[in-house]
């Protein structure tokens, strides 16, 4: 990069056509943002100027691109382009800015080791929602941005390299699967509750884009829960996904876990990082998820199955890798309710 002095009321040099504006100006009562490209109508427009008029200075700062380097728009471009995942759409650039705007209504996901590299590269700049965030179409997701006018491509090429390695992108929005979903409650659940109960889960189901093909309530018994879970997972057609309620997660004897055990299942996780809510529990039955949701989450508050919930909804396994994502922001106080769906933030504040 080169710098040059352009005065302002002069006649400027043919080669400083294309250099780069570094302050903002009114010219003619037009404003000028820095950053812009100077053409060859620019530079007339400058030498018929009067310094002082509409606050122009007696001379500008202009930068001149060698040959290696970038213009920050193209900068931005190239650096979201190797961002950017499926599920987003880019708009922009704007001073170098790229939003990146969610497709769909799904979860977001960022790849937070990574980012946190990219942005050690000076002077690129990657800024995103939280990992796990579920988000609404055209919600914004990140920004893509270059600080500095001109940058050596080299930089931005390495900052896309970072971005673009492992299989997965930087970031990017899991849409939402329409999914099929059973429930199977025992009798430890109250009758009075059940009504609580039904309406809670088809307002976090249905919510997230998928139906509850059945609500069935089972006696407290290992052959009881076993038939039940059989009839959704032992078929041509399973269930995506199982939600029970009135399990004692502390307990490895209880009735949905014999019954798990007995369909050749396997507890994933019991507990998960994250409050409230850490009594959850997660299992699966060949590729049935079965999600063990606690008392509060079962009926009124916002917790950590309601970010669970969307992960496993959005194509994401029934993993340790999933639970263990919700220890980082795993506090769900007040000030988190933005990041659970639509329907949650409307449920009781979580406590402290």
């Amino acid at each position: 990069m080169r710098v040059a002095r352009l005065e302002i009321g002069r006649r400027a040099s043919a080669d400083l056509r294309d250099g780069i504006l570094t302050r903002d100006l009114v010219v003619a009562g037009s404003r000028w943002v820095k950053g812009r490209r100077l053409d060859a109508a620019d530079l007339a427009a400058l030498a018929a100027a009067r310094p002082g008029a509409d606050g122009l200075p007696a001379a500008v700062t202009v930068l001149l691109l060698d040959p290696d380097d970038l213009h920050e728009d193209e900068a931005a471009r190239r650096l979201a382009a190797a961002v950017t995942g499926r599920g987003l759409i880019a708009r922009g650039p704007a001073q170098s800015r790229i939003d990146l705007l969610a497709e769909t209504a799904g979860v977001a996901n960022v790849r937070i080791a990574e980012l946190e590299r990219l942005n050690r590269i000076d002077p690129l700049e990657v800024f995103t929602i939280f990992d796990g965030q579920v988000v609404e179409a055209g919600d914004l997701v990140a920004s893509v941005k270059v600080a500095p006018h001109v940058v050596d491509a080299a930089i931005v090429e390495a900052g896309a390299r970072l971005a673009g390695f492992g299989s997965r992108p930087l970031v990017w929005v899991a849409s939402f699967i329409p999914s099929r979903v059973g429930v199977i409650v025992k009798e430890s659940v109250r009758a009075t509750a059940r009504a609580r109960f039904e309406s809670s889960v088809r307002a976090k189901i249905e919510g997230l884009g998928s139906t509850i093909e059945s609500i069935e309530y089972v006696k407290d018994d290992a052959d009881a829960v076993e038939a039940a879970m059989a009839a959704l997972v032992r078929r041509p057609d399973p269930v995506e996904l199982i939600l029970t309620a009135g399990a004692a997660s502390t307990d490895p004897l209880d009735a949905c876990f014999v019954a798990i055990e007995a369909l050749g299942g396997k507890v994933v996780r019991r507990g998960v990082p994250a409050h409230p809510g850490s009594m959850l529990w997660l299992a699966r039955i060949g590729r049935t998820a079965i999600l063990g949701l606690p008392t509060c989450g079962a009926y009124s508050k916002a917790t950590a199955a309601d970010l669970l919930l969307p992960r496993l909804l959005s194509g994401e396994d029934a993993s340790e890798r999933t639970v263990a994502k919700l220890g980082h922001g795993g506090i769900l106080t007040r000030s988190q309710r933005f990041r659970f769906p639509a329907y949650a933030r409307e449920l009781d504040a979580p406590d402290g």
